[in-house]
């Protein structure tokens, strides 16, 4: 591959920070654009316009983190952080003289409903409903809105990214202070206004009993390589690990891992309230994620870290067991 340039859309969040830390170690040239603090900033079209040209691959990744209150002014901002940005990639590559053999665009496992019954594929799954769902079916119907002949789409539905940083900051400080148990859903009421906005989470798990998917970071970024090398590849993949757990075995792991002796379970009517005081949604531990990589996995994909407990270590900078 003559040209490898990468351009990457939303380089300032988690995922975006580690791809810069590979290229830039791996020598590959990339553009980065970002709302503050990249080579270019959402706006700029035409800057934007001129570094798709040309390039290899554009990875999108932008998008307002999902971790706050469902206010309305958060709802509108996480719809348009994400529709607006891919909107502009989208007008960019259709623009290029010269426009990238591959768009890979962030997507959410999200997107596939509460399942405790069966795993979902990208060619078994059933689609959820509710905000979430909707947030996610709209960023996969804009990266596919334009006709694009000559590059291929890749929606990545990514699961629970595990790495330094992200999720498992706040779960090992839990961990730490004995509040690391298994998180219990169960009746909680769902206000009217909550319900017109379908941002309600009813319970449909016990005992700590939702499927925890997850993929490590470091998995992120070879399987974006594996895609890139794999031009039958088009299309939703799931960016997930082919072992997934439950919520009771993850909290599990995270107090074995740390060394951490006691996690009573936690209450869904505790989690609402410190969900409250940390300005988050409760949807994010309690609904149930059991997703498998079956595109990747036909492909011959293979993970760096395919079980929980080695990603754990890695990211809490554990030695191996």
């Amino acid at each position: 591959m003559s040209n490898r340039k990468v351009v990457i859309g939303g380089s300032s969040g988690f995922m975006g920070q580690h791809l810069q830390q590979k290229y830039r170690a791996e020598g590959r040239e990339f553009i980065t654009i970002s709302r503050s603090g990249a080579d270019l900033r959402w706006g700029d079209q035409q800057g934007i316009q001129q570094a798709v040209d040309g390039a290899s691959l554009v990875i999108g990744l932008a998008g307002k983190s999902v971790n706050c209150r469902y206010t309305s002014e958060n709802r509108a901002e996480i719809f348009r952080s994400r529709l607006d940005t891919t909107a502009s990639l989208s007008t960019a590559i259709a623009a290029a003289k010269n426009p990238p053999a591959l768009w890979v665009n962030s997507s959410t496992a999200t997107i596939y409903r509460h399942a405790i019954d069966r795993p979902m594929t990208e060619s078994r799954g059933d689609l959820g409903d509710g905000f979430s769902v909707d947030v996610a079916k709209a960023w996969e119907q804009a990266l596919f809105a334009d006709d694009l002949p000559r590059t291929r789409r890749v929606a990545l539905r990514s699961t629970i990214v595990l790495g330094h940083g992200g999720v498992l900051g706040p779960i090992k400080n839990l961990a730490k202070i004995g509040l690391g148990g298994a998180q219990h859903d169960g009746w909680w009421p769902v206000s009217k206004a909550r319900r017109a906005a379908r941002t309600g989470h009813f319970p449909g798990a016990k005992r700590g009993a939702q499927k925890f998917s997850w993929v490590h970071i470091d998995d992120i970024g070879r399987i974006i390589d594996f895609v890139e090398e794999h031009p039958e590849l088009e299309g939703p993949v799931n960016a997930a690990a082919p072992y997934p757990v439950d919520n009771a075995t993850f909290m599990a792991a995270v107090r074995r891992v740390l060394g951490v002796r006691f996690g009573p379970p936690m209450p869904r009517w505790m989690l609402e309230i410190g969900a409250i005081g940390i300005r988050t949604e409760t949807e994010l531990i309690l609904k149930s994620r059991w997703v498998l990589p079956g595109k990747l996995s036909a492909a011959g994909f293979e993970f760096t870290y395919p079980t929980l407990e080695p990603a754990l270590r890695e990211s809490f900078d554990l030695p191996a067991a």
